[in-house]
């Protein structure tokens, strides 16, 4: 039976009337252009595009949020334009939207859980049991009288797909439901849709960024423009390089990795799978096939990983951490503490990575950094307390930012945040204005009142083409009717465009398709080479830290457990992973090829293992192969 079907649907944002004064009127793109689509039940679609290209809107229209201007929509036979059937079709179609904020609705987790079935109509023994059944499914049962206002991104995502979770739907669609999660959650929460797929024949709509969660589908399809340009098995659609190109798409790191190394002569068919690579690169070294060495042979990955700069000047940039700790709700139930006695150096001059699994107080450190959370000390109705007969003096509480002194409430902490820039977890938390203009325009207006209408304009400008948008285009809309994608670029340009010397940004690159998240990421190292002093990036994307980074620091339930370069980091490999963190796939490979005696030593970035691998390969062969390391054969 069909589940979905979409015949020649039409659907637009904007105005079809040029006289239209809305600031729309003059982008007249469709957000969907005729898409035709049908899903089966019980079948796993995963759909990919760039930002922009109409995915979440076929969400929302899928269980009635929206309504097609043209064609037919129909769910489980029902149309999905006739409101009469609106009640129906999301009782069996339930979505778990990109940010868990539009979705959460109650003061404790179980109430927001159990609300869905509450509305359908269930037994209240019933409830209980799906209510247990939902959260232990995203591990998270341990929260259930907690208050989700006080989660972290990734706990709050859990939560919200729980509660879609809870009604057990015919139809589960995601819109990009695991960007803000760690590994391990991301892979549970991915093993539990499966199994509802493979076992209890939930047809599951994918919209993804993560090739790896791509794999796992049926079929998959590729959105541009509103329409479907490429349909397939996953494995197919990812051997397309050059339309995935066209498309603003790009490969997966694992496929460029196997392509990298064929091009160096290494025979490895494309896959996602780490062991199968490793195996291949194994059955070469050991003699099992021809080898014919290219020298210098590159992957396309990004290969920009930054090294701390020399010409920094002295305080300019750096952190300094000593004994933080942080409680929010302190002396209530929801008493939580995010921060325990950390201590941390940053230096001028970093691009430096924060990670670790979800709840662990990264996103809590780095709002202390532009003073967004305070210290007790620097709070204005501090007062220094009292200790008690035969209490010891706690340590006192170090945090110095770019040469501001955070525990202390006389610091001039305006000029502090001109100097120290904060891109969000969730851009909308920042995104305020009517327009565009105004939004990016804002910090300028107020760090930098001197300026004139034409300086603002011309800074407004730059910084919306620095990450990458038609200034033109977007000048006149409103942020919030932007793409997830697209409000990252305007928060991150409405940061940028008063050039502080720090700049953190909370997952930067969540949410955006596989270009967008390399294009921010050269975009950052641009600004980091050109005048930022010092980067600092929170991330769940082990492979992003590696390729970026050139120190990183994990934490773990509010403390931080190491502190080195990537490779010394992701070396630990076991460590790592028993934190619930995952490790970049070239640290994987490179780990099983050390259990046959294959001593990859490489920095974890696609570009450097792909040629210290060639380069093993070559030195420390059993001679049996050809090594024709000047003229060898590259795969186009």
């Amino acid at each position: 039976m069909t589940a979905v079907k979409f015949e020649k649907v039409h659907f637009s944002y904007t105005t079809d009337d040029p006289q239209d004064d809305d600031v729309f009127a003059e982008d007249t793109a469709f957000s969907l252009d005729g898409l035709d689509l049908s899903v089966e039940e019980g079948e796993f679609v995963a759909v990919l595009g760039h930002n922009g290209s109409g995915k979440s809107t076929l969400a929302r229209l899928t269980n009635g949020l929206l309504s097609p201007s043209e064609g037919e929509i129909t769910v489980f036979g029902l149309d999905a334009k006739n409101p009469k059937n609106l009640f129906a079709i999301r009782k069996q179609v339930g979505i778990v939207f990109q940010n868990p904020d539009n979705q959460m609705v109650a003061s404790i987790v179980e109430d927001d859980v159990a609300f869905g079935p509450e509305n359908v109509g269930m037994e209240r023994k019933e409830i209980g049991d799906r209510i247990a059944f939902a959260l232990d499914a995203v591990a998270m049962s341990e929260f259930r009288g907690s208050t989700p206002s006080r989660l972290s991104g990734g706990q709050k995502q859990r939560i919200a797909l729980a509660g879609v979770l809870a009604l057990k739907p015919r139809v589960m669609i995601l819109d990009e439901a695991t960007a803000m999660l760690d590994p391990r959650g991301r892979k549970e929460v991915m093993d539990v849709v499966l199994r509802l797929n493979r076992e209890e024949k939930i047809t599951v709509i994918l919209i993804t960024h993560f090739p790896e969660e791509a794999m796992l589908a049926d079929r998959a399809i590729v959105m541009s423009k509103g329409r479907i340009v490429m349909e397939g098995k996953p494995v197919d659609i990812f051997a397309r390089e050059t339309e995935l190109e066209e498309y603003s798409l790009t490969l997966p790191r694992q496929i460029r990795v196997c392509r990298g190394l064929r091009r160096g002569g290494v025979a490895l068919k494309d896959t996602m799978d780490e062991e199968k690579i490793a195996d291949g690169i194994l059955s070469v070294w050991q003699g099992g096939k021809s080898y014919s060495c290219v020298k210098n042979a590159k992957t396309v990955g990004d290969g920009t990983r930054s090294t701390s700069l020399d010409h920094v000047a002295d305080g300019e940039g750096a952190v300094i951490c000593e004994h933080l700790s942080f409680v929010y709700n302190p002396k209530s139930p929801f008493e939580t503490h995010a921060l325990d006695d950390v201590h941390l150096t940053i230096n001028a001059g970093d691009f430096f990575g924060i990670i670790g699994h979800t709840g662990s107080g990264k996103s809590t450190f780095v709002q202390h950094l532009n003073a967004l959370l305070r210290v007790p000390s620097a709070q204005k109705k501090y007062k220094e307390k009292k200790l008690k007969k035969g209490q010891s003096v706690p340590p006192k509480t170090v945090l110095t930012v770019n040469g501001y002194d955070l525990t202390d409430k006389k610091t001039d902490f305006k000029t502090l945040r001109s100097k120290v820039g904060m891109v969000f977890q969730y851009p909308e938390y920042q995104l305020f204005a009517e327009t565009v203009f105004e939004d990016v325009a804002f910090g300028l207006k107020n760090f930098c009142k001197d300026m004139s209408e034409t300086e603002v304009e011309t800074s407004v400008r730059e910084a919306l083409e620095t990450v990458g948008l038609d200034y033109e285009k977007v000048k006149r809309r409103s942020p919030f009717e932007l793409s997830g994608g697209q409000k990252r670029r305007v928060a991150i340009a409405g940061v940028i465009v008063t050039k502080p010397q720090i700049l953190v940004l909370d997952e930067p690159a969540a949410g955006l398709d596989p270009l967008g998240k390399e294009e921010i990421m050269s975009l950052l190292h641009k600004i980091h080479r050109d005048w930022c002093k010092t980067v600092i990036i929170v991330s769940h994307d082990m492979d992003e830290i590696a390729e970026n980074c050139n120190r990183a620091a994990i934490f773990s339930d509010g403390k931080i457990v190491a502190t080195d370069t990537p490779k010394g980091l992701f070396d630990n490999m076991q460590n790592v992973i028993s934190l619930g963190l995952d490790v970049p796939f070239t640290a994987k490979i490179a780990a099983k090829c050390r259990q046959s005696g294959m001593a990859i030593d490489c920095d974890y970035t696609t570009d450097d293992f792909v040629q210290k691998t060639l380069e093993y390969i070559q030195k420390t062969g059993d001679g049996t192969r050809s090594t024709a390391c000047e003229g060898g054969q590259t795969d186009a």
